[in-house]
């Protein structure tokens, strides 16, 4: 509810409030428009009217200059500095509720621990802190004021946060779940998917009967040359001559002169190609021309050279199993739909627990591996999805897992080892402030919830406008 709001103006408002409070929010509450009501007010949060001065004065300290903000008012940036003024108000209001305040003894002790004021033995420097005002346009009082604020805040948002802290017993059982070491038995499934070469020419012919709309496929027949240098001015290397030639190829193309006549005229042999299709092996020019196909007559660009191509017929059918490339590629097809449908079945007997000991040995066959994990970040083997749900399933449970490179194996959780904790290790004290924040963060994100229905905020559309007016 902090940073931003939803439906304001059909717009999405950034999070102009994110500089003074610990965590960004999402304003997504607001009440109806208003268009009456007095003009001096451009906004109200439940009871309390914010002014049209007030607005403008918030612009005013705002440091953005009038330039900008004329650029800007079609993207909305009135709106966006609004929301900004809207989310500080609504912070106010919660500091008051809560009666939170700061004493001039800590303020003053914050400003006095402000490194950028201290000297090299650490002791706060009073022209340090005159220095810094003055070259930033500021007087002690609004500096102050401005510390104030952001302390006020950061006690408001510790308040709401306050007891996020994870018990420590919790935060340890957490952390040697997730660091415990595993010890697995597995094997890749490739040796027991049907290999590609195995498919039948029965089986291949079924399976394009089963898919025929979605493998029929465009075929073109056509004719091309490569222009380079060489063939177009005798030349091994690019001049303004060669350039000029093509711009005269293109001009005879505008003007409607045919493919066979340029070429007669150029003296050149084309290529010709039929039944033309894109399979796994790349053909730059044919596949370059293939891609182009909704032009029968072109001149296109194909690195350094050009490609003058003509096609003469193009028609759907389904693919020819004389081309030895396409009926392997078909093939292929064939071996991923087989290994996906292997893969689903081998996880409903997982789930049905249909595979145990006895299954999973005869499965593997000489083929069983044992690993041992380090924690549940240890991908060396597994991916990271895979390694949450072996961490997650008991022992002696059974699972599929996935390296980087996708490979599919059935895995055995043979059993886990817990490892003792160095409470003073780096690692998990960042894991016990990765805890803290984690719960605060959803407090904070409940407490969001709970101001979009404490506080009901209207906008009056017409002030807006006189804003908006005033900077075009």
């Amino acid at each position: 509810m902090i940073s931003t709001f939803r439906n304001f103006a059909k717009s999405k408002i950034a999070g102009v409030f994110v500089f003074i409070i610990i965590i960004p929010f999402v304003f997504w509450g607001m009440g109806n428009m208003f268009n009456s009501g007095e003009i001096n007010n451009i906004a109200k949060i439940s009871k309390k009217n914010i002014s049209t001065q007030d607005f403008m004065n918030y612009l005013n300290n705002s440091n953005i200059s009038e330039k900008i903000i004329k650029e800007n008012l079609d993207k909305n940036i009135i709106e966006e500095l609004l929301s900004g003024l809207v989310s500080k108000n609504i912070l106010d209001l919660e500091i008051e509720n809560f009666n939170i305040s700061i004493s001039e003894l800590i303020l003053s002790q914050k400003i006095k621990s402000n490194k950028i004021f201290l000297d090299e033995k650490n002791v706060f420097q009073r022209v340090k802190y005159e220095k810094f005002l003055l070259s930033n346009n500021l007087s002690a009082v609004m500096f102050e004021q401005q510390i104030k604020n952001l302390e006020l805040k950061k006690n408001l948002f510790d308040l709401i946060g306050g007891g996020t802290v994870s018990p420590e017993l919790l935060t340890k059982n957490i952390y040697e779940d997730e660091n415990k070491t595993l010890e697995l038995e597995f094997f890749d499934l490739n040796s027991l998917y049907k290999k590609k070469e195995d498919f039948t020419d029965d089986e291949i012919e079924e399976f394009i009967k089963e898919n025929e709309y979605q493998l029929k496929k465009e075929y073109i027949d056509f004719k091309y040359v490569e222009l380079n240098p060489k063939n177009l001015v005798g030349l091994d290397e690019y001049n303004q001559k060669f350039f000029d030639e093509i711009d005269k190829i293109e001009n005879k193309i505008s003007d409607g002169q045919d493919f066979n006549t340029i070429i007669n005229e150029l003296n050149l042999i084309t290529k010709n190609v039929k039944e033309f299709i894109p399979t796994s092996v790349k053909k730059e020019e044919e596949d370059k021309i293939y891609s182009m196909r909704n032009s029968s007559f072109d001149l296109i660009d194909n690195g350094n050279n050009f490609l003058l191509f003509n096609i003469s017929k193009k028609y759907n059918r389904i693919p020819d199993l004389n081309n030895l490339q396409i009926k392997d590629d078909i093939k292929y097809l064939i071996y991923e739909k087989n290994k996906s449908s292997y893969v689903e079945r081998i996880l409903i007997e997982i789930q049905d627990k249909k595979i145990d000991d006895i299954k999973f040995a005869e499965m593997g066959n000489n083929n069983i591996e044992k690993i041992y994990t380090d924690s549940i970040n240890d991908d060396k083997k597994f991916n990271n999805n895979s390694l949450k749900i072996l961490y997650a399933l008991p022992k002696n449970s059974f699972a599929l897992a996935s390296d980087k490179e996708n490979n599919i194996y059935l895995v055995k959780k043979i059993g886990s080892k817990i490892n003792k904790i160095n409470e003073k290790n780096d690692k998990y004290l960042k894991f016990f402030d990765e805890q803290i924040s984690f719960k605060k963060n959803e407090i904070l994100s409940e407490y969001d919830k709970f101001l979009t229905d404490k506080y009901q905020v209207e906008l009056n559309e017409k002030s807006i406008d006189i804003v908006k007016n005033y900077f075009k």
